[in-house]
Protein backbone atom coordinates (compact mmCIF):
# COMPACT_ATOMS: atom_id res chain seq x y z
CA UNK A 1 0.00 0.00 0.00
CA UNK A 2 1.18 3.28 0.02
CA UNK A 3 4.61 4.48 1.34
CA UNK A 4 3.48 7.09 3.33
CA UNK A 5 1.25 5.29 5.88
CA UNK A 6 4.18 4.49 8.06
CA UNK A 7 5.42 8.12 8.18
CA UNK A 8 2.35 9.43 9.16
CA UNK A 9 2.15 6.75 11.69
CA UNK A 10 5.58 7.54 12.82
CA UNK A 11 4.50 11.16 13.15
CA UNK A 12 1.59 9.68 15.39
CA UNK A 13 3.59 7.99 17.50
CA UNK A 14 6.58 10.63 18.15
CA UNK A 15 3.87 12.96 18.87
CA UNK A 16 2.42 11.16 21.83
CA UNK A 17 5.95 10.70 23.33
CA UNK A 18 6.44 6.72 22.21
CA UNK A 19 9.91 5.48 21.54
CA UNK A 20 11.25 3.37 19.16
CA UNK A 21 10.36 -0.42 20.35
CA UNK A 22 6.89 0.72 22.02
CA UNK A 23 4.36 -2.18 22.55
CA UNK A 24 1.07 -2.04 20.62
CA UNK A 25 -1.46 -3.97 22.73
CA UNK A 26 -4.25 -5.38 20.74
CA UNK A 27 -7.58 -6.72 22.25
CA UNK A 28 -11.28 -7.40 21.29
CA UNK A 29 -11.39 -10.87 19.12
CA UNK A 30 -7.43 -10.95 18.84
CA UNK A 31 -5.28 -10.33 22.33
CA UNK A 32 -1.83 -9.99 21.38
CA UNK A 33 1.09 -7.06 21.43
CA UNK A 34 3.41 -6.03 18.57
CA UNK A 35 6.97 -3.95 19.07
CA UNK A 36 6.82 -1.14 16.67
CA UNK A 37 10.07 0.76 15.32
CA UNK A 38 9.31 3.72 12.43
CA UNK A 39 11.90 5.63 10.83
CA UNK A 40 13.23 8.91 12.65
CA UNK A 41 10.86 11.89 12.36
CA UNK A 42 11.74 14.54 10.41
CA UNK A 43 11.35 18.20 10.35
CA UNK A 44 10.45 17.65 6.80
CA UNK A 45 7.43 14.95 7.55
CA UNK A 46 6.48 17.16 10.40
CA UNK A 47 5.81 19.77 7.95
CA UNK A 48 3.71 17.32 5.40
CA UNK A 49 2.07 15.56 7.84
CA UNK A 50 0.51 19.08 9.29
CA UNK A 51 -3.00 17.91 9.24
CA UNK A 52 -3.59 16.18 12.60
CA UNK A 53 -6.83 14.83 11.80
CA UNK A 54 -5.94 13.58 8.41
CA UNK A 55 -1.95 12.31 9.66
CA UNK A 56 -4.09 10.02 12.83
CA UNK A 57 -6.49 8.38 9.89
CA UNK A 58 -3.51 7.62 7.95
CA UNK A 59 -1.71 6.36 10.56
CA UNK A 60 -4.10 4.37 11.82
CA UNK A 61 -4.18 2.58 8.50
CA UNK A 62 -0.80 1.70 8.50
CA UNK A 63 -1.24 -0.02 11.98
CA UNK A 64 -4.38 -1.78 10.67
CA UNK A 65 -2.87 -2.99 7.78
CA UNK A 66 -0.09 -4.39 9.74
CA UNK A 67 -2.51 -6.26 12.07
CA UNK A 68 -4.58 -7.94 9.16
CA UNK A 69 -1.29 -8.93 7.75
CA UNK A 70 -0.18 -10.55 11.14
CA UNK A 71 -3.20 -12.11 12.65
CA UNK A 72 -5.44 -12.88 9.62
CA UNK A 73 -4.70 -14.73 5.76
CA UNK A 74 -5.93 -11.50 4.32
CA UNK A 75 -3.76 -8.10 2.86
CA UNK A 76 -5.86 -5.23 1.20
CA UNK A 77 -6.52 -5.59 -1.80
CA UNK A 78 -8.45 -2.65 -2.89
CA UNK A 79 -9.76 0.71 -1.56
CA UNK A 80 -13.63 0.42 -1.33
CA UNK A 81 -15.94 3.43 -2.90
CA UNK A 82 -17.59 6.33 -0.63
CA UNK A 83 -20.41 5.79 1.09
CA UNK A 84 -20.23 2.04 1.31
CA UNK A 85 -19.83 2.03 4.91
CA UNK A 86 -16.24 0.89 4.74
CA UNK A 87 -12.46 1.43 3.77
CA UNK A 88 -11.18 -1.71 2.08
CA UNK A 89 -11.54 -4.64 0.51
CA UNK A 90 -9.39 -7.37 1.73
CA UNK A 91 -8.41 -10.69 0.14
CA UNK A 92 -5.70 -13.10 -0.29
CA UNK A 93 -2.32 -11.81 -2.13
CA UNK A 94 -3.59 -15.30 -4.42
CA UNK A 95 -6.51 -14.11 -6.02
CA UNK A 96 -5.76 -13.05 -9.57
CA UNK A 97 -8.14 -14.92 -11.76
CA UNK A 98 -10.51 -15.56 -9.35
CA UNK A 99 -14.02 -14.58 -9.76
CA UNK A 100 -14.70 -11.00 -8.34
CA UNK A 101 -15.26 -10.44 -4.67
CA UNK A 102 -15.16 -14.07 -4.06
CA UNK A 103 -13.59 -14.91 -0.89
CA UNK A 104 -13.23 -10.86 -0.14
CA UNK A 105 -13.81 -9.15 3.75
CA UNK A 106 -14.32 -5.68 4.72
CA UNK A 107 -12.25 -3.54 6.48
CA UNK A 108 -13.39 -0.50 8.70
CA UNK A 109 -10.70 1.57 10.43
CA UNK A 110 -10.66 4.64 12.81
CA UNK A 111 -7.98 6.65 14.65
CA UNK A 112 -7.98 8.33 17.53
CA UNK A 113 -4.71 10.40 18.59
CA UNK A 114 -5.41 10.44 22.33
CA UNK A 115 -8.49 8.61 24.18
CA UNK A 116 -9.76 6.83 27.13
CA UNK A 117 -11.36 3.25 26.86
CA UNK A 118 -14.64 4.48 26.78
CA UNK A 119 -13.99 6.38 24.08
CA UNK A 120 -12.44 3.61 21.68
CA UNK A 121 -15.74 1.49 22.97
CA UNK A 122 -17.51 3.70 21.78
CA UNK A 123 -16.30 4.55 18.36
CA UNK A 124 -16.00 0.65 17.71
CA UNK A 125 -19.79 1.09 18.43
CA UNK A 126 -19.83 3.72 15.87
CA UNK A 127 -17.87 1.89 13.43
CA UNK A 128 -19.95 -1.20 13.61
CA UNK A 129 -23.28 0.46 12.88
CA UNK A 130 -21.41 2.21 10.33
CA UNK A 131 -21.11 -1.10 8.11
CA UNK A 132 -24.71 -1.94 8.72
CA UNK A 133 -25.79 -1.18 5.62
CA UNK A 134 -22.82 -3.49 3.56
CA UNK A 135 -23.96 -6.63 5.55
CA UNK A 136 -24.93 -9.66 4.29
CA UNK A 137 -22.48 -11.92 2.10
CA UNK A 138 -19.08 -10.68 3.21
CA UNK A 139 -17.86 -10.36 6.69
CA UNK A 140 -15.97 -7.37 8.09
CA UNK A 141 -13.10 -6.31 10.57
CA UNK A 142 -13.55 -3.01 12.16
CA UNK A 143 -9.89 -2.06 13.95
CA UNK A 144 -9.32 1.55 16.38
CA UNK A 145 -6.32 2.47 16.79
CA UNK A 146 -5.06 4.59 19.65
CA UNK A 147 -2.05 6.62 19.65
CA UNK A 148 -1.71 7.64 23.31
CA UNK A 149 -1.49 3.61 24.77
CA UNK A 150 -0.90 2.86 21.80
CA UNK A 151 -4.18 0.35 21.77
CA UNK A 152 -5.75 -1.49 18.77
CA UNK A 153 -9.35 -2.82 19.33
CA UNK A 154 -10.82 -5.45 16.99
CA UNK A 155 -13.97 -6.74 16.16
CA UNK A 156 -14.50 -9.91 13.40
CA UNK A 157 -18.51 -9.26 12.34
Amino acid sequence: MEQQKPEACAVCLEDQGHLQGVELTVNGDFRTTFRLYWQPVTQQMLRCWNDEEFTTEQAAYAIAFMLIRQLTQFTVIERSRKGTGFDYWLGSEDEVGELPFQNKVRLEVSGIRKADDRRVRARVKQKIEQTNPSDGKFPAYIIIVEFSKPLSFIVEK
